[in-house]
């Protein structure tokens, strides 16, 4: 079974809002961002594609979080 599982994906606006979020809840969790990492490497890419993944563990509380924060903010 995987180790982290992707629990969002949209702009970084939106993700740095559901990163503070489970950072609130101490919740572990990473941030895969392919346009950061194309702009550092010299490259674009397009698109509204950064996510979230978190462990495995913690999926439970974070759909919990992610699905109350998204009915209150309409993403």
């Amino acid at each position: 079974m995987k180790e982290h599982i992707s629990v969002f994906t949209g702009t970084s606006i939106q993700v740095n809002r559901i990163a503070s979020l489970l950072e609130e809840h101490h919740i572990s969790f990473l941030i895969k961002n392919p346009i950061e990492s194309g702009r550092l490497a010299g490259f674009g890419t397009s698109g509204e594609s950064v996510e979230v993944f978190v462990l495995n563990s913690d999926l439970k509380m974070s759909k919990r979080l992610l699905g109350a924060f998204e009915v209150n903010s309409n993403l």
